[in-house]
């Protein structure tokens, strides 16, 4: 990886434990309104890269299909998603998030914003800065 050789492994290694703890506070926040993790994460999928086949959501969250099946028969049954054939291949199915799932996601996602927000609201202005700096550098890399 250029450039990673000019990182304090310690700087590397707080950056890690801060983005874990990051993560953890969101999940904590999203299953206390009852959107847990796994599956605010295949209803993200569905949302911002549209429909999906069965193979392709578990790839895209690193399980296997029938993980991925349990998980798409549950988010079916409260309305979250629907199923469907693939346009001209009636035996491919196609998983899509529906208008009340798009609006739980969006919903879910401004809450998990607005809990960033708040975390960093005492940020000083070159903080923010640098934040924005670092946000920019990851948006680059992955």
């Amino acid at each position: 990886m250029p450039g990673a050789k000019r990182l304090d492994p310690r700087v590397v290694q707080r950056f890690h434990h801060a983005a874990i703890r990051l993560l953890r506070r969101l999940r904590a926040a999203d299953e206390a309104r009852g959107f847990s993790g796994p599956r605010a994460s295949a209803l993200s999928v569905l949302v911002f890269r549209g429909p999906q086949s069965l193979g392709d959501l578990a790839a895209a969250e690193g399980v296997k299909p029938p993980t991925m099946s349990r998980l798409v028969k549950a988010m079916a049954a409260e309305g979250l998603v629907a199923t469907g054939t693939a346009a001209g291949d009636e035996r491919r199915i196609r998983i899509a998030a529906t208008a009340r799932g798009r609006r739980r996601m969006m919903a879910a996602r401004q809450h998990r914003l607005d809990a960033i927000a708040t975390l960093l609201a005492g940020a000083t202005a070159e903080e923010a800065a640098a934040l924005a700096t670092v946000a920019g550098l990851l948006e680059r890399l992955l």
